[in-house]
């Protein structure tokens, strides 16, 4: 993977990629340390699009795991989270009322 800075992408742009091998990542990284990757697009850019939501929620979900470890915070077990779903789906308030 090759590191380009914000400001050399700011100011060269194109001829800044233009030295990354065809296909290859790159990181963009500001004076506070990495800030974007720049990730080429093969194909179906729709599929690419959706694999990369979905690492990006999974990282997401891994931060927030980490922070609520790192407080103490007891997580629920799956069969924890399946019997508040279902709490909540037979739920009388999101009943229709009978008129």
């Amino acid at each position: 993977m090759r590191q380009v800075s914000l400001r050399e992408f700011r100011t060269r742009g194109v001829k800044a990629l233009k030295q990354v091998p065809a296909g290859e990542t790159t990181l963009l990284v500001g004076q506070n340390g990495p800030a974007f990757f720049l990730v080429p697009v093969f194909g179906d850019v729709a599929k690419e699009d959706r694999e990369l939501r979905r690492a990006m929620a999974l990282a997401s979900l891994r931060e927030g795991w980490r922070l609520a470890e790192a407080s103490g915070a007891s997580l629920a077990s799956e069969e924890e989270m399946e019997a508040e779903i279902d709490r909540i789906r037979r739920s009388p308030e999101d009943e229709p009322e009978c008129v």
